[in-house]
C-alpha cells in the first residue's frame, strides 16, 4: 500500500473524506495536518469534502437558534473576550434577570421566523439553589409551555446535580456551555474559573439528561493545534451542538487588539470540525458578519449545519430575513425538527458504531473508538 506521506495533498484529503463518508474517523494527527493546510487550492478541496460530509449526515436541514440576554453585565468572571465582565470597561448594558415578557416576545419572533430554539443567556458565574434558580426555572417553564420554541439556556457554572436536575424538570432541553478553547490555552481566556469547572458542569447536565451545546471561540491568539484539540475535546464530551464563534474584538477587553482571522482560515477551521464531528450540529455563531463579510454563505459549503440568527449578546448580526434569504438561495431548509437529535444517536463521538460509549464520558482518558 502506498505510503500516505507520499500522496499529494489532494489525494490525502480525498482519502480522509471517503473514510468519514463511509462512517469512519480521522485520527488526531490526520486532523492536525488538515488544520495546517496553507494552499487555497487545498483548502477548497477540504471545503468540498466537508460539504459532502455535511450532506451525507445532515442533509439539507439547517438548525436555527437565537438567544435572549436574560441578565446583562457586571459578571464576576474575567473572560478576556467578554464585554460583560466586571473586570473590563466596555460600556455594555447592565440589567438584572428579565421578566417573562421579553422572553415570550423572543419566542414569538423565533416562531415567526422558523427558529428552532431560544436560549436564555445570563452574565454571571453560574447557578446555585435558591430564589434565582426558581426564577430561572419559571422562565424556562414559560418558554416550554408557550409551545413556540425549544427552551435552551446558557447560565454558567453548575456545581450541583440538584441544580441540573431542576433545570431538566423545568423543561430545559439543551444547555450552552462552551469549552472556549483547548485545555492548554484556556487560562489565557479566563482565570476566575477553570477548564475542569466547565467539564464538571457538563457532567452534571449530561447526567440530568440535558443535551449539550458546547464549542468555542477562534481568533483569540490560540494556535491551530489548540483548535484541533478543542474539536477532539468536544468529541470526547459528546457535544450535540458545536457553536464556532469568531472573535469580534471588543474595545476595553484584553483581546481588543487581536488581529482578525482571514476568512479562508475560518472556513478551513469549520471544515476540519466537520471532518472530526461528522454527525454533530456545527453552528456558526458570534462574529460571523464582521469576520466573514461577503463569505458568510460559504460556511455551509465548509460543513456548517446550524446558524445563530438575530442579534448576539452585545453585538449586532445581519437581519434574520437576510439569513433566511441566504439559506433559500443555497437550497437549504431551515425547518429543522424541533427535537431532532436522533440523527446523532450512533455514538456521541460522531462515529457510526452503536457500541461506542463516548457520549457518556465527560473527561479525558476517553477510549479510542476508531480502533
Amino acid at each position: 500500500m502506498e505510503d500516505d506521506k507520499e500522496l499529494t495533498a489532494h489525494d490525502r484529503i480525498s482519502n480522509f473524506g471517503e473514510r468519514v463518508l463511509a462512517g469512519g474517523q480521522i485520527t488526531r494527527d490526520e486532523a492536525a495536518w488538515l488544520f495546517s493546510l496553507e494552499s487555497a487550492a487545498d483548502i477548497f478541496d477540504l471545503i468540498a469534502w466537508a460539504n459532502r460530509i455535511r450532506e451525507r449526515f445532515k442533509g439539507n436541514k439547517i438548525h436555527l437558534c437565537s438567544i435572549v440576554n436574560a441578565k446583562a453585565g457586571n459578571c464576576s468572571e474575567n473572560c478576556s473576550f467578554c464585554a460583560q465582565s466586571s473586570y473590563h470597561q466596555t460600556g455594555s448594558p447592565k440589567y438584572v434577570f428579565v421578566d417573562p415578557e421579553p422572553v415570550l416576545e423572543a419566542a414569538d419572533e423565533a416562531n415567526k421566523n422558523g427558529v428552532t430554539a431560544v436560549g436564555l443567556v445570563a452574565a454571571w458565574k453560574g447557578l446555585n439553589e435558591g430564589p434565582l434558580l426558581d426564577e430561572v426555572c419559571d422562565r424556562i417553564r414559560e418558554l416550554k409551555d408557550s409551545g413556540k420554541t425549544r427552551p435552551d439556556a446558557s447560565l454558567g457554572i453548575i456545581k450541583s446535580q440538584k441544580v441540573a436536575d431542576r433545570l431538566k424538570e423545568a423543561g430545559l432541553e439543551c444547555y450552552g456551555h462552551n469549552l472556549e478553547s483547548s485545555r492548554r490555552f484556556f487560562p489565557n481566556t479566563c482565570t476566575t474559573h477553570t477548564y475542569e469547572d466547565r467539564l464538571e458542569t457538563i457532567g452534571y447536565l449530561k447526567k440530568a439528561g440535558i443535551k449539550i451545546c458546547s464549542g468555542g471561540i477562534i481568533g483569540m491568539g490560540e494556535t491551530r493545534e489548540d483548535r484541533c484539540d478543542l474539536a477532539f475535546s468536544l468529541k470526547e464530551i459528546g457535544a450535540n451542538v458545536v457553536p464556532i464563534n469568531i472573535l469580534n474584538p471588543i474595545p476595553g477587553t484584553p483581546f481588543e487588539k487581536n488581529p482578525p482571522l482571514p476568512p479562508l482560515e475560518i472556513l478551513k477551521t469549520i471544515a476540519c470540525f466537520r471532518f472530526i464531528l461528522p454527525r454533530r450540529e456545527i453552528m456558526i455563531a458570534g462574529g460571523r458578519t464582521v469576520n466573514l463579510r461577503d463569505a458568510q454563505s460559504m460556511v455551509f459549503a465548509a460543513g456548517a449545519s446550524a446558524l445563530m440568527v438575530g442579534n448576539y449578546l452585545t453585538t449586532l448580526n445581519q437581519s434574520v430575513e437576510r439569513d433566511l434569504q441566504m439559506l433559500k438561495d443555497l437550497g437549504l431548509d431551515p425547518s429543522w425538527d424541533n427535537h431532532g437529535f436522533s440523527d446523532q444517536e450512533a455514538g456521541g463521538c460522531g462515529c457510526a458504531e452503536p457500541a461506542c460509549e463516548t457520549n457518556d464520558l465527560v473527561t479525558t482518558g476517553v477510549p479510542d473508538c476508531s480502533a
